[in-house]
């Protein structure tokens, strides 16, 4: 039996391993520097994001993390997807599809003017599955950058 519901709290050491796991497939586990009690206050104290998590058979074998962003010319809030991971062995039963409908059918509910994430460029198997959604890559976009040193440097000017 599967099913997606909304994560609480006590899914957060869950949605850390599973975090972790996503930054393994990304082949940037060095990248991982929070924690359970970080995500725990940052999600679900002070709701930065939402997490949908996946059960098959009341197990977690994925999640899908977003956040709400704004469009200008739109008008209208979006969802955007910072995280989507399914454990390898759970691939290929619609699984990673099933969260994204769950996320779209948000999107509509909350009449989001646009639904985005961004993937990494080696990733094919990802990108024609988003595609094939009818999902259409950005091309034409450069995503920038500043992380916590950044952040800082720039804060002093």
């Amino acid at each position: 039996m599967f099913q997606i519901r909304k994560a609480v709290p006590k899914d957060t050491p869950v949605i850390f391993d599973l975090i972790k796991k996503l930054a393994v497939y990304e082949r940037l586990e060095n990248d991982v520097i929070t924690s359970v009690e970080e995500l725990q206050e940052n999600i679900f104290s002070k709701n930065f994001a939402k997490v949908l998590i996946a059960e098959e058979g009341g197990k977690p074998v994925g999640f899908a993390l977003y956040f709400y962003n704004f469009s200008t010319f739109v008008g209208k809030p979006g969802i955007y997807l910072e995280d989507l991971f399914v454990e390898p062995e759970y691939r290929g039963k619609g699984y990673g599809k099933a969260l994204l409908i769950a996320l779209a059918k948000i999107a509509k509910e909350e009449d989001c003017g646009r639904f985005e994430w961004s993937v990494l460029d080696w990733n094919t198997p990802s990108i024609e599955f988003y595609k094939a959604l009818g999902a259409k890559p950005m091309d034409e976009w450069t995503v920038f950058r500043l992380d916590a040193a950044g952040i800082a440097n720039l804060s002093e000017k």
